[in-house]
């Protein structure tokens, strides 16, 4: 502190430059030195002071710390007992839970599925002379090695783990492994079965019946753990499930149909082994619904014809045929057959009271069903076999072929021009013509093809035409109409061939840009921008901007 306080007083009481003195500066030169070296000490030494008094900081916290170490040291030899006393204590007690049971393994919670073998842990470390148990609720299974149970399925392995084989649902709930000390500790698995779906049909046999136009329910139970979730499929003519029908145990169908007959498959699915099905059959009750093949059956004299019916019925329908009101017996010439739902007639060797009307009824307890067809040795009706669009500007070529057992004796083309725009259409008049078919010996097939070449056409003209015939037996009736366009010159073609061709124009030329090569494009663009500074430059030149 004295070295301190004389360095402070130094630099402190320096003698300060007076008036006086800055007065005699010229005349002084020795003077003004000493000035100098005056304050030269003052600058120089408030470095010096600074590091001298963090010295002296520094100085008196190590005195003040060496205070407090040895007041430590100073107190070390009273607390040295207390310390000892303590230490002998835990090692006492540490000593003392060593010798203690306790288990390694842990509880923990099980999923296995029925018919699996389950094994659960119990591994305990210093079990000494104490008894372990396993028990589920307060039946005790197992007391140290000694098997309790009578249950052949559980047993000890590996010590005390418990192993339970062929699982079963009753197996499920908690299962403790016990040490039989004062404080009973124990450890507890908790078991559950997983169990398969099961699903039934109810009613058991699976057969369901309901009419025509009302509601039915379908229903099955599911059984399994998890509780399985339940879903309907309707099988297709080909005993395949279609698509998903509906969700849940209960399935209902309002206003059925006869089409809603058929087998529904209930399914349960759980995650656990494989979805299970049961079948269910639902019959819909109807009176008999027909569908003939044909209403209309071309053959001539000397020939064979088949009528064909179709009955849908539940209960099934009895079928009867007629001609002309009249029912019909089965004879060599006239053939009765039914195979499934199709009732068939067969006439062989038609005969001219063979023609006419026929009708097939149908009848069961619900009800009665009739349709009507004709066997016919009038020609069938003409098909056309020309293309749409015409190639000629002013003509068109008519192609049709007509079935007739006899001869055709006459033919009748009628064709008309409709006008059209994209909000009316305007047909004007039939114009008709009388064709005479060429003879056809009776030995040739049955099929007329005929052509017919219409002439003084409008170019681009939009027409209509259909075709009557008639043979020994009278009119055929009248084809569907037939509709045609006239090109507009001999280079016409079809929307059709234009397409094609338009498309293959629009690749040529769209390969013909992208096949050019990358070095060709960089050129391009580089003569592009030259031509582009030339311009720039010149405008500059000629005074433009």
């Amino acid at each position: 502190m004295n070295i301190i306080s004389r360095s402070i007083r130094t630099g402190a009481l320096a003698p300060p430059i007076t008036a006086h003195a800055s007065a005699n500066a010229n005349a002084s030169g020795l003077r003004k030195s000493s000035q100098r070296r005056n304050r030269a000490p003052l600058q120089m030494n408030c470095p010096i002071l600074i590091v001298i008094s963090l010295g002296w900081l520094l100085h008196a916290h190590a005195g003040s710390g060496g205070f407090a170490v040895e007041a430590a040291i100073s107190n070390r030899g009273s607390n040295s007992r207390s310390m000892s006393n303590v230490q002998q204590s835990a090692v006492a007690a540490s000593t003392l839970t060593a010798t203690l049971p306790r288990f390694l393994s842990r509880g923990h919670t099980y999923r296995a599925v029925v018919g699996d073998t389950l094994v659960l842990p119990c591994q305990v470390e210093n079990l000494g002379n104490f008894v372990l148990l396993w028990r589920r609720g307060t039946n005790v299974l197992t007391a140290s090695n000694i098997m309790v149970t009578r249950d052949e399925r559980v047993r000890l392995i590996d010590g005390y783990n418990l192993e339970i084989s062929d699982l079963e649902p009753q197996d499920a709930g908690d299962y403790v492994c016990q040490i039989s000390d004062k404080i009973n500790r124990d450890q507890v698995h908790t078991v559950e079965i997983l169990v398969p779906p099961s699903v039934r049909a109810i009613p058991t046999s699976g057969q369901l019946q309901a009419r025509k136009g009302g509601p039915i329910t379908l229903e099955c139970k599911g059984s399994g753990n998890p509780v399985p979730s339940i879903y309907w499929t309707k099988k297709s003519g080909a005993n395949k499930s279609t698509a998903r029908i509906g969700d849940g145990p209960i399935l209902t169908l309002e206003k059925l149909e006869r089409q809603q007959a058929g087998v529904y498959q209930c399914t349960a699915d759980n995650g656990v082994g494989d979805p299970v099905t049961v079948d269910m059959r639902l019959d819909v009750l109807y009176p008999p619904d027909i569908q003939v093949e044909k209403s209309w059956i071309h053959s001539g004299e000397g020939f064979e014809a088949k009528l064909v019916c179709i009955v849908f019925a539940d209960p099934v329908a009895t079928v009867s045929w007629y001609q002309n009101s009249f029912p019909i017996q089965s004879t060599d010439r006239r053939i009765m057959a039914t195979r499934a739902n199709r009732h068939m007639l067969t006439i062989r060797h038609i005969q001219q009271e063979d023609f006419g009307n026929y009708s097939c009824v149908a009848d069961n307890s619900l009800g009665r069903s009739r349709k009507y067809m004709e066997l016919s040795g009038r020609p069938g009706a003409a098909e056309f076999y020309s293309p749409k669009w015409g190639r000629s500007p002013d003509s068109y070529n008519l192609t049709w072929k007509i079935d007739s057992y006899p001869p055709l004796e006459e033919v009748r083309l009628l064709y008309r021009r409709v006008q059209m725009n994209e909000t009316y259409q305007q047909p004007g008049r039939w114009h008709d013509f009388i064709l005479t078919p060429e003879h056809r010996p009776a030995s040739e097939p049955l099929t007329h093809i005929m052509s017919y070449t219409i002439k003084n056409l409008h170019p681009g003209g939009y027409y209509e035409a259909i075709v009557q015939a008639k043979n020994r037996y009278g009119w055929n009736e009248v084809s569907d109409i037939f509709q045609f366009v006239v090109a507009t010159n001999s280079q016409d073609i079809g929307p059709e061939d234009a397409e094609v061709v338009a498309s293959s124009k629009s690749r040529s030329n769209s390969a013909s840009i992208g096949s050019l090569p990358g070095s060709t494009v960089l050129h391009t663009a580089l003569l592009l921008a030259l031509a582009l500074s030339n311009c720039q430059f010149d405008r500059r030149r000629l005074g433009l901007g």
